[in-house]
């Protein structure tokens, strides 16, 4: 008669077994990745761009599902709670992935520990941005508006992570810009372009088509340098300011425990559809630095810890709070 250990070893081998078996076969159906925004926004649309090329070296169609709200929560604790396997996956930005763990006391889910990063896919700088209308042409102009008008300058959020940003900024300026959260960038620049909102903060992708149309005005951008697809913007520091915003990142995540197979082979898709020719010149259309992107498993793991590290006790100490 076999024994209790044995038994439990027997069970053991044949599950690790099938997992294996899984890993090499991985994919075998359609696989979904989930973004937590709304359809228009930054991740959703970069996402959308990959997903072909992805497909094509995966072999399996590539859907994306939007699962909007809550600061991008829903999404994140739906797929932190999926099966392991390969077939849910989550575009996650530094907003959701960083920047919740400070503005969310009791997250549901824990970005450190409930998934395994796969490669970044964007990696950005932040641009503060306004209204036509707003009669402020340069960063200090609008510190002073908004000292002049205090409470009354809105700022439309698309994420947590931009939320942050003018948080910052406003300890760092001595002022108050109000936080107005919406559901992802699309929505968030319909209220800045309308007027509803005085500005909005976002990466360079999504907002060149409105400046260049003049839609939107820049004043400043939250980088070490000037961009090169919105070359007259001046950076913080050429506007006479000297502090640090957080990076606005997206990546690929999958649940903890997806196999080590099954992950190589994501990253690998990735980086195919990252390095294709169509993919690149689109991405450098709409705006997007891709410098950075398509970092290995292990660096994109290392670059999360560091923000996780930083930026969540940052935002405790200003006493920011979740809208």
């Amino acid at each position: 008669m076999k024994t209790r250990h044995q038994v439990f070893g027997l069970l053991l081998a044949l599950v690790l077994a099938a997992a294996e078996s899984a890993a090499q076969t991985y994919p075998s159906k359609p696989v979904k990745i989930v973004v937590g925004y709304g359809a228009g926004g930054g991740t959703d649309v970069n996402m959308r761009l990959l997903v072909p090329k992805l497909s094509e070296r995966l072999g399996q169609p590539v859907i994306v599902e939007n699962k909007p709200g809550a600061a991008a929560r829903i999404g994140a604790e739906f797929v932190a709670k999926s099966v392991p396997d390969g077939y849910t996956l989550y575009a996650g930005s530094s907003g959701e992935m960083v920047a919740n763990v400070g503005l969310f006391p009791e997250l549901s889910y824990n970005p450190g520990k409930d998934f395994v990063p796969i490669t970044l896919f964007n990696y950005d700088p932040m641009v503060f941005t306004v209204n036509p209308g707003v009669p402020v042409k340069t960063i200090k102009e609008l510190i002073s508006l908004a000292k002049g008008k205090p409470g009354q300058v809105f700022h439309a959020s698309a994420a947590s992570a931009f939320q942050v940003a003018v948080e910052v900024f406003n300890r760092e300026v001595g002022v108050k810009i109000v936080h107005v959260p919406y559901k992802g960038a699309a929505p968030a620049m319909t209220a800045a372009i309308s007027g509803e909102a005085t500005m909005i903060v976002l990466s360079p992708g999504p907002l060149m088509v409105h400046v260049k149309s003049g839609k939107l005005r820049t004043l400043a951008i939250s980088a070490a340098k000037r961009s090169p697809f919105l070359p007259d913007v001046p950076t913080f520091r050429e506007s006479g300011l000297d502090f640090e915003t957080p990076i606005s990142w997206a990546g690929l995540f999958a649940p903890a425990g997806t196999p080590e197979e099954i992950i190589e082979k994501l990253y690998q898709g990735m980086t195919f559809a990252l390095r294709d020719k169509g993919v690149l010149d689109r991405l450098h259309a709409m705006g997007r630095d891709t410098s950075t992107t398509g970092v290995s498993p292990a660096e994109f793991a290392r670059i999360l810890q560091e923000d996780l590290a930083k930026w969540p006790k940052a935002i405790r100490e200003l006493g920011i709070r979740g809208g």
